[in-house]
């Protein structure tokens, strides 16, 4: 009889998986070192390269020996200019203490959903979703419950959440711009979303990575409406707004009742962010409103040039309202979004993104990222157009 060995993962962890956007970019990576063109969508990063003047803000904050450790909260200078800027631009009744700064948006979000989730707790999450978020909700041994955004958005969002919700609902996932879809939430969005937070005692963990890439109207954080700054944990970045992606620096807004237990999870995971790196955020911050409102102008054209592009090709394909990514129904080529990326990328060396793994309700779609170069899109909107040419768009498109 052979003996079973005790050596094994935890539990919590048979259910999180690794994500199907790095496996598409390791094969990306292939092709391209095997010498074949690729254009690429399928990115999730800005097309600019992070500012001069943060960079030598990290490079001054070395020379002056700012390399020690920090508060693992973040450092103060940097704490207050973040409630600061919650204040002004978000209407979040902010302060220093209430501030916590991150590795990135992804860790604020992982730390919010171990702050508040228990074994057995569900979470309404708005599908298609950003991917690694379902994955968040499982390793904290929680139920992901998917709420088909386009239905919330037709039939009313208190009426879907309501069909949705179930007696161990704890929290919901609030993603405005989202990804992959560009689906912003308005005001009024927020007050029904936070209306039935209220009704029900749920918390609300709010991503708003993509705030400032709002093309029609304004960006709107649920936070700052009545009641909510209580029962709200709201997570940003610097990744998406100055280009600091491989920085990995973000921050999150909650009050007492939650910040303490994420003040416990950033120290016992990270021990605070890279000091020199909250220096340059700091600077980050400083950015000119003109600079920010030129760069969403040019996500915008880049935009208008895509979706313009793929309609087109046939692919019918609505214009997002915010973040850098479109995402077209491709169920006229077949049913199947991961097959279809895979034609496009083996076919037409075009990247894209399966619209499967943003959830069920992703099926039929892929995602393109339009934060890319402009010659960058004309050129794979042309190898497109090309394949289609030789491949009339039908169901069929080579598959059997």
């Amino acid at each position: 009889m052979t003996k079973k060995s005790g050596l094994r993962l935890a539990k919590r962890l048979d259910e999180v998986g690794f994500s199907d956007i790095v496996q598409i970019r390791n094969k990306v990576l292939d092709l391209r070192a095997s010498g074949q063109m690729v254009h690429s969508f399928h990115g999730g990063e800005p097309f600019f390269d992070t500012p001069e003047p943060i960079k030598y803000a990290m490079l001054k904050a070395l020379v002056e020996n700012k390399t020690r450790y920090a508060p693992s909260s973040g450092i103060e200078p940097l704490r207050a200019a973040l409630a600061k800027k919650l204040q002004t631009r978000n209407r979040i009744d902010a302060t220093t203490d209430s501030v916590i700064v991150t590795a990135g948006g992804a860790h604020a979000l992982h730390v919010a959903f171990q702050a508040v989730l228990n074994p057995g707790d569900d979470v309404l999450l708005f599908s298609p979703y950003w991917t690694p978020i379902r994955d968040m909700v499982t390793g904290a041994e929680a139920r992901a419950l998917l709420v088909p955004t386009a239905t919330a958005r037709r039939n009313g969002l208190t009426k879907t959440l309501e069909q949705f919700s179930t007696p161990h609902t704890r929290a919901i996932y609030y993603n405005t711009p989202q990804n992959p879809s560009g689906t912003v939430f308005s005001r009024a969005d927020a007050e029904e979303v936070a209306a039935f937070a209220k009704k029900h005692e749920l918390i609300v963990i709010a991503d708003e990575a993509y705030e400032d890439l709002v093309y029609e109207g304004e960006h709107f954080s649920i936070a700052s409406l009545p009641g909510m700054a209580e029962r709200t944990i709201t997570t940003f970045t610097f990744s998406k707004s100055y280009a600091m992606t491989g920085w990995r620096i973000g921050y999150a807004v909650a009050g007492e009742l939650f910040m303490s237990g994420l003040k416990k999870l950033v120290l016992y995971s990270i021990n605070g962010v890279s000091t020199p790196t909250q220096w340059a955020a700091l600077d980050a911050l400083s950015t000119p409103q003109s600079v920010i409102d030129a760069r969403r102008a040019e996500y915008r054209a880049k935009r208008d040039m895509l979706v313009a592009g793929l309609c087109e090709c046939g692919l019918e394909c609505e214009t997002p309202e915010g973040a850098f990514y479109a995402f077209p129904d491709v169920s006229k080529i077949h049913k199947d979004s991961r097959r279809v990326a895979a034609m496009l990328l083996d076919k037409a060396h075009v990247a894209t993104i399966p619209g499967v793994v943003f959830g069920a309700q992703g099926e039929g779609h892929v995602r393109f990222g339009y934060s890319v170069p402009t010659d960058a899109i004309t050129a794979g909107l042309a190898a497109l157009k090309s394949y289609f040419k030789a491949t009339p768009l039908t169901a069929k498109q080579g598959f059997d």
